[in-house]
């Protein structure tokens, strides 16, 4: 016989690696198709983002931004808070004037205890931050007074309405932009400002913390104005003439 007739016929290499490949594929066919059942079903596990509630802030004295959001647990931090209400706050985030309404992204952090949900938590975030809400003003003559006697209450420092607006009509007219450019405090290079008729040394020296650092500010300028008028004749309701 010839040698080698019984022997085990021999595997052709290709259909070998056929065979292995083979195998590989359909190893490797149900991870796949697995990942692609799971893209298919994947838009349909994704949670959809709450909206995210907004509520109304009424800044009150000693407020920082970066206060109001930790409160809040605020979305996006005092950032954002900024953000979103710098056509109301201004230029300088360091300075929040008393009696501003912001819109604060007020969220809760997700509770995980026994398993419940957090929706009564956030509920009461939200209630919180809207019984916080003080009352606001009008953006004029008399929205500014009355702003202004809040903050003198909450300062100790004495005066009425009736007062400050005697005061306010000689001053200025009720203009807050007003500026004396010819008296001897604008010869002396300090022209008097805003509702009151302030100089700027005066202002620096009376000026009442969480109110706006601008003779300008008609709020600001009142509560200056009337925190030196205390000082010096006891109200801003004795004085009658040029302070």
């Amino acid at each position: 016989m010839p040698r080698g007739k019984h022997r085990r016929p021999r595997t052709n290499p290709l259909t070998r690696h056929a065979v292995v490949a083979g195998t590989g594929t359909a190893a490797l066919a149900l991870p796949l198709l697995g990942a692609t059942a799971a893209s298919a079903v994947e838009p349909a596990q994704t949670a959809t983002t709450a909206k995210v509630p907004s509520v109304t802030y009424t800044t009150r004295k000693g407020d920082t931004l970066y206060d109001i959001a930790d409160r809040y647990d605020a979305q996006g931090g005092w950032r954002q808070l900024y953000k979103d209400n710098r056509k109301a706050i201004g230029d300088d985030p360091r300075l929040i004037h008393t009696g501003l309404d912001l819109e604060v992204r007020a969220t809760k952090k997700a509770s995980t205890t026994a398993g419940k949900a957090s929706a009564p938590a956030k509920k009461s975030a939200v209630a919180k931050a809207t019984q916080a809400s003080v009352k606001s003003y009008p953006n004029n003559l008399d929205g500014w007074i009355r702003n202004a006697l809040d903050i003198m209450s909450q300062n100790g420092i004495p005066g009425s309405y009736d007062g400050i607006h005697r005061n306010i009509m000689r001053e200025s007219s009720g203009n807050p932009s007003a500026m004396n450019n010819w008296d001897s405090n604008a010869v002396a290079g300090t022209p008097s400002k805003g509702l009151l008729q302030v100089i700027d040394p005066t202002f620096a020296t009376y000026h009442v913390p969480g109110t706006v650092f601008d003779p300008f500010d008609p709020v600001a300028n009142i509560v200056a104005a009337c925190n030196y008028a205390a000082a010096r004749y006891g109200s801003i309701d004795n004085v009658n003439g040029p302070y």
